[in-house]
């Protein structure tokens, strides 16, 4: 399950140590950790992480599959993280440690940077070949964050992307080897944690507004 820890400005969220899907209690506990980040006022940044093989496998479709009755609701719920990680008020960077498909790719690009291990694991949107369709609001977010090329290429294509790869095209900020990845991480943000939350916070509320809009619609 997830955790969160700080040392000093810098809050780490370790999304866990197997593939981290989306389950219902794996999203509560995310949301329990930026619970925790948020009641803050002090200096803070945050650092998301995987302690395994995988930063993410996206949705939890076996749990999905025995719960259809509750789709709409459970997908609200991944849409709803995707939205507040957006639009923390503090500067953010995920350290996409392994594999990041589907829904653990959009919930690493929800954050302002990325930094991926640069020999092993995928960045891939994989749904056009498992023949689910992006809702309105993840198709918003990704192409707020990518190049309308690279959008296209990635949604279409389902092409999975190494880190060097994914850092020529756009999806991540840098690269580093695993020993050093979550340092590199640290790097990019602890320099901006002094930011004010409240003016932070609105610049992204507003930058992002109608992604966040979209996110919150109905989904079904």
């Amino acid at each position: 399950m997830p955790s969160i820890t700080h040392d000093g400005p810098i809050w780490t969220l370790d999304l866990g140590d197997d593939e981290n899907r989306f389950g219902p209690d794996w999203i509560s506990s995310v949301d329990k950790g930026l619970d925790d980040l948020e009641a803050g006022t002090e200096p803070a940044a945050l650092v998301t992480v995987g302690s395994g093989k995988f930063y993410s496998n996206g949705l939890d479709l076996d749990w999905l599959g025995q719960h259809l009755d509750e789709y709409v609701h459970y997908v609200a719920r991944v849409q709803a993280l995707f939205a507040r990680v957006l639009t923390l008020p503090v500067p953010t960077v995920a350290a996409v440690n392994g594999h990041a498909f589907g829904a653990g790719a959009m919930l690493a690009l929800a954050h302002d940077y990325r930094v991926m291990r640069d020999d092993r694991g995928y960045l891939c949107f994989p749904e056009v070949d498992i023949n689910i369709p992006f809702t309105a609001g993840m198709s918003a977010l990704i192409t707020a964050k990518l190049t309308p090329r690279t959008a296209l290429t990635a949604m279409t294509t389902g092409r999975r992307y190494g880190g060097r790869q994914a850092r020529e095209d756009g999806l991540v900020d840098a690269t580093a080897e695993l020993e050093t990845l979550q340092s590199a991480a640290v790097d990019l943000v602890r320099p901006l944690a002094g930011k004010d939350r409240t003016t932070l916070g609105t610049i992204k509320n507003t930058m992002f507004a109608a992604v966040v809009d979209t996110l919150r619609q109905p989904v079904g």
